[in-house]
């Protein structure tokens, strides 16, 4: 498998999740890949066991990408998988009862991230003579979700801001790709509070995934594979898409299987 042989990745919040499963098939196709989190423990452990390189990023800050990609020789693809739903410490997010703090810490990850990222990015690749850009959006950044306000404006942002990358470089004549992916009801840790443990998991399993199509969660394993794409030479016409895994949610509503 060698589909980015010879190519220099970097993906943020690669500790784990999603990030874990695209540097996995990264170097699983040949790519050389540096992961990058805040967490650095658990993404050096990450980067051993897959066979990667390893820098501790926290993608809010200017000074942390400057560090990171000054060290770098060249740069053919980065990921901006690194974010946070503002839920994880119970805080309120709805658009009545938000605090301003914790609207501005969601978007300082989401979104100040990505553009930061993109920003280094785009610098690092000029040296390369080009690369892909990828940026890990959500469905939530297509519809509203009215008890994660904070999480859906900043993933509607990186969108938008995947688009304006995307035509920027076409306009400096830069051979540099900008794309998103926008996943739904993927199984990572971050839903294991909402689904807990016990002989209810299932049942809760289930009621999560009642109104997808597909009835089933997807896996990291399966947004990787469409990162891979995006990142290989395979992608090369397409610059400012939009790609959504989400086992058909956004196409509608389907038919519930017939039963005897």
């Amino acid at each position: 498998m060698t589909r980015l042989s010879d190519k220099f990745a970097l993906v943020t919040g690669a500790a784990q999740g999603i990030g874990a499963a695209i540097a996995r098939a990264f170097v699983a196709e040949g790519a050389n890949v540096l992961v990058t989190d805040i967490d650095a423990e658990a993404g050096a452990a990450t980067a051993r066991e897959i066979g990667a390189g390893f820098a501790a990023l926290d993608v809010r800050e200017e000074a942390d990408w400057q560090r990171v990609t000054g060290r770098l020789e060249r740069l053919d693809i980065l990921v901006n998988n690194a974010g946070i739903t503002g839920l994880e410490a119970g805080a309120a997010h709805d658009p009545e009862n938000a605090g301003l703090e914790d609207w501005h810490a969601v978007h300082r990850t989401n979104l100040d991230g990505v553009f930061l990222g993109c920003k280094y990015g785009i610098r690092a690749m000029r040296k390369s003579g080009g690369g892909a850009i990828i940026n890990v959006s959500s469905r939530s950044g297509l519809v509203g979700i009215p008890a994660a306000a904070a999480y859906a404006s900043s993933k509607a942002a990186v969108r938008n801001h995947t688009k304006t990358v995307a035509l920027y470089c076409a306009e400096q004549e830069l051979d540099i790709r900008c794309n998103s992916i926008h996943p739904a009801a993927i199984l990572t840790p971050m839903w294991e509070p909402m689904l807990g443990s016990g002989p209810d998991r299932d049942a809760r399993m289930r009621e999560f995934v009642a109104d997808t199509p597909l009835r089933r969660f997807g896996t990291p394993e399966e947004v990787a594979a469409v990162a891979v794409l995006l990142a290989s030479d395979e992608a090369a016409y397409m610059t400012g898409t939009e790609l959504n895994i989400d086992g058909g949610i956004l196409a509608g509503s389907a038919a519930a299987p017939a039963t005897d």
